[in-house]
């Protein structure tokens, strides 16, 4: 039975795995001035591509995890400054988007379906995985947002799992953004050593994600496997890479694409798009 808050027929949307750049990076100064310039012109690009404005965005976010995925069910979520040590007008950034709960039952409801246990926190606000791309994306703050915890188990196979049982919100008029990086080692940026890394990582996801569906079920959830996995994601921290997981999961059939890719603080970082 439909939704009634998602009755009518809207254009099928894409999926997203984005990267959300470091902190509040797109909104103070660097050095080098243009070390974020060409992530942050992709995400504010990223509307034009849209077949239509979406209705609802579901994110899963890497800097939120929890025993059981757990999703924002409030009406006016607040905003989590979780970046420590930046200048203090990053800390007065607001992103006033509504959240949706119907939208946030929907989800509990998909994820129950398959199996996958599900809770709603209408305490918890948007984190800066979420405020912090969107801003560039969708300046307006006009799209009401759910996010979606990460299982604190990390597992690829059951995150992709997830992104499956999701995959029906596409046709729903919801557009699901991935957020979180590409590659992932604190240590690594800014190191040149990691640039041969990170590049040869980089190649396995490309391949990955242009393989047909069930090559790229399995290769994902082998990817600790890929050329430098754990030097670009290290073991026990790879919550920056599984949002590419439900990515994946909810592309269905859909063969991915890369529509951006750079260098960044000698590292190669990429988004893909499904869809």
């Amino acid at each position: 039975m439909a939704n009634p808050a998602f009755s009518a027929a809207p254009a099928t949307q894409p999926v997203l795995f984005i990267p959300h750049g470091a902190g509040p990076c797109f909104f103070m100064d660097w050095t080098p001035a243009d070390a974020w310039h060409g992530m942050a012109d992709f995400l504010r690009n990223i509307h034009s591509s849209l077949p239509e404005k979406p209705r609802a965005i579901l994110m899963v976010s890497a800097h939120w995890l929890t025993e059981d995925f757990t999703v924002t069910a409030g009406k006016q979520p607040a905003l989590i400054f979780d970046y420590y040590g930046f200048p203090e007008h990053t800390y007065e950034l607001t992103y006033p988007a509504p959240g949706d709960p119907a939208l946030a039952q929907r989800v509990t409801g998909l994820l129950a379906q398959s199996g996958l246990s599900c809770r709603q926190n209408r305490e918890r606000g948007f984190d800066h995985g979420m405020f912090i791309p969107l801003k560039l994306m969708f300046p307006a703050a006009d799209i009401p947002v759910v996010q979606l915890s990460l299982r604190a188990d990390l597992d690829p196979a059951t995150h992709q799992r997830a992104g499956k049982a999701l995959e029906t919100l596409r046709r729903e008029g919801v557009l699901i953004i991935a957020s979180g990086m590409s590659f992932h080692n604190m240590r690594g940026y800014g190191d040149p050593h990691f640039t041969p890394l990170s590049e040869a990582f980089d190649a396995w996801l490309s391949e990955t994600m242009e393989a047909p569906a069930a090559q790229r079920e399995d290769r994902l959830d082998h990817w600790s496997s890929a050329p430098y996995a754990h030097q670009c994601h290290p073991s026990g921290h790879e919550e920056h890479l599984l949002p590419l997981m439900v990515a994946a999961g909810a592309a269905g059939d859909d063969t991915g694409q890369k529509p951006w890719s750079g260098q960044v603080l000698k590292t190669q970082l990429s988004a893909f798009r499904f869809g």
